[in-house]
């Protein structure tokens, strides 16, 4: 354990932590991680190496690029083969494979396809081409939206003719209702995530508890942030409670950002979403209203992609749920390595297959 806590700001706090935690006695129960980040900290600083046998750390659906289903990429993927259309996006999705191609090789293929630093920068390009129209693919949860909802707003404030959004954001709490209903996982607590929860504070994950009997706590992302996170939510299972806590208080408010929400209320309603791995969820989708409807890449930009396929042997949505673990993939480490990877846990700096490969012997076996 001295060698895991070598690397912590605090070893002392991260000690205290653990003894507490190994002093506990509860059942053999199964806690997940529900946010990217999370799984890069549990991985990068060892924290299932001191955990004591009952407690078992999963890795959930917390990765935006993860979760994006094949059928959405390939829809941004044709909008992009549109003629006199820049399709902008974020960097960690360029490299994601949809059912046949992905954004990195359309552009290698020589479609416009570009990468931005924020939404913000492609209405900038938008005015730079005024012959293009440009698209900006939104992707991520509530922590993005808000910056894509003031976008649009700031879009028809311009009265840009030449722009639009292609919204593939997903909300994360009925997505972890659709977790919990799933026979194959029995999750017995959540990590909630640090930076959704500094949008959507606490009430809207009060029903896990309530309704399910699941404890949750909001952590941030320092390990022992973490650490306190996974000790409030074995203590939950030891005094046989079920709460909604949270442990990140410097950043997140019980009410949340409600600015923000606002904005995503605004320019947003919801709609059904597919989740790699899990499915359509009903509700958990967001879609432009029809009162920004001319910003709405999917109404100004009609597609039909191809039929969507699944990846051979990709099993990142059973990792994405909990069922397996990445190295119990036949392609991990083998075909599927992040200098040459074949499904989006291996492609994103924030997805499982990613941490396992780069921080854990499994990676290097």
């Amino acid at each position: 354990m001295s060698d895991v806590l070598s690397g912590f700001r605090d070893p002392d706090v991260a000690r205290h932590l653990i003894d507490e935690l190994h002093r506990l006695t509860i059942a053999p129960c199964k806690l997940m991680e529900v946010c990217g980040t999370h799984t890069m900290a549990i991985a990068k600083n060892g924290l299932r190496e001191v955990m004591p046998d009952t407690v078992t750390l999963l890795s959930g659906p917390g990765c935006p690029v993860c979760v994006t289903a094949n059928a959405e990429i390939d829809l941004a993927i044709e909008i992009g083969r549109q003629p006199d259309v820049i399709l902008t996006t974020f960097g960690d999705m360029m490299k994601v494979p949809g059912s046949y191609s992905s954004l990195s090789r359309e552009k290698a293929d020589g479609r416009d396809v570009r990468i931005v630093y924020s939404p913000l920068d492609s209405l900038t390009t938008a005015e730079k081409n005024p012959d293009k129209h440009v698209v900006f693919l939104g992707v991520g949860f509530e922590t993005t939206a808000p910056a894509v909802a003031l976008t649009i707003r700031e879009a028809s404030r311009r009265g840009l003719e030449n722009w639009s959004a292609l919204s593939l954001h997903k909300t994360v709490p009925a997505a972890l209702e659709a977790l919990v209903n799933d026979p194959e996982v029995q999750i017995n607590g959540f990590i909630l995530p640090g930076h959704v929860s500094t949008i959507i504070g606490v009430e809207p994950y009060r029903f896990l508890a309530e309704k399910y009997g699941v404890p949750c706590v909001i952590t941030g992302f320092e390990p022992v942030d973490v650490l306190q996170g996974v000790y409030m939510l074995a203590k939950q299972l030891a005094d046989g409670r079920a709460e909604v806590e949270i442990g990140y208080k410097r950043a997140v408010m019980p009410e949340g950002n409600p600015s923000a929400v606002a904005a995503i209320e605004e320019v947003f309603e919801a709609t059904d979403a597919e989740w790699r791995g899990i499915g359509v969820i009903p509700g958990t989708g967001l879609m432009v209203r029809e009162e920004f409807a001319h910003y709405d890449a999917r109404m100004r930009i009609p597609v039909t992609p191809p039929e969507p396929r699944e990846i051979k042997g990709c099993q990142c949505g059973d990792v994405l749920r909990g069922v397996v673990l990445p190295y119990e993939c036949k392609l991990f480490g083998k075909g599927c390595t992040p200098e040459h990877p074949i499904g989006p846990c291996m492609v994103s700096s924030e997805g499982s297959c990613a941490a396992y490969y780069r921080y854990t012997d499994y990676g290097r076996a």
